[in-house]
């Protein structure tokens, strides 16, 4: 399983994100999923008894490996790199990967590096001033499946972090439409 969790974080790395079209996705079950604009973590935590959270990696990249688009989201600095596969009732349902530049692991937000298995929306979004914008999509094909993903620009405090979300297989947001 670790080969195909891999996969999961090199597809949110190389992914081809795009601004999407709000009107068409906001009336779809999918594209509400997709435009969540408050917490990942509330919305899955409704659809289990248990969400679990594996932390793949926790390190930092340096500024000149980030994207264009990345740097363009948080600025010219070196960023703490989380990956985590998020299941619910031991089916995984998203592998998440998030910037954190490390000017934002200051004061009330230091804490976020030392997550372990916390969700980063269980913690970000117990801030009143926590928003997400900058909302983008994709569409990727894994193995011959067709699956959704989304990356936004989370804010707590005035400070930026970004999040890429790909929802795998057995997530709920493909079992709505059943």
């Amino acid at each position: 399983m670790l080969d195909s969790k891999q996969l999961y974080v090199s597809t949110l790395i190389g992914v081809n994100w795009e601004t999407p079209d709000w009107t068409q996705l906001k009336t779809t079950d999918k594209g509400k999923w997709l435009l969540e604009r408050h917490s990942m973590t509330k919305r899955l935590k409704l659809c289990c008894a248990i969400l679990d959270v594996e932390v793949l990696s926790l390190h930092r990249c340096d500024v000149k490996t980030l994207t264009e688009s990345e740097r363009n989201l948080l600025g010219y600095e070196v960023c703490l790199v989380r990956e985590v596969i998020l299941s619910g009732d031991n089916a995984p349902w998203l592998c998440a990967r998030t910037l954190v530049p490390m000017s934002t692991l200051t004061e009330q937000e230091a804490d976020i590096a030392q997550l372990g298995a916390v969700p980063l929306g269980q913690r970000v979004f117990t801030q009143a001033n926590a928003r997400r914008d900058t909302i983008e999509v994709a569409t990727v094909n894994i193995d011959g499946n067709i699956l959704l993903a989304r990356r936004s620009r989370l804010w707590v405090n005035d400070k930026p972090m970004l999040v890429s979300e790909l929802f795998l297989p057995r997530a709920p947001m493909y079992q709505e439409d059943n």
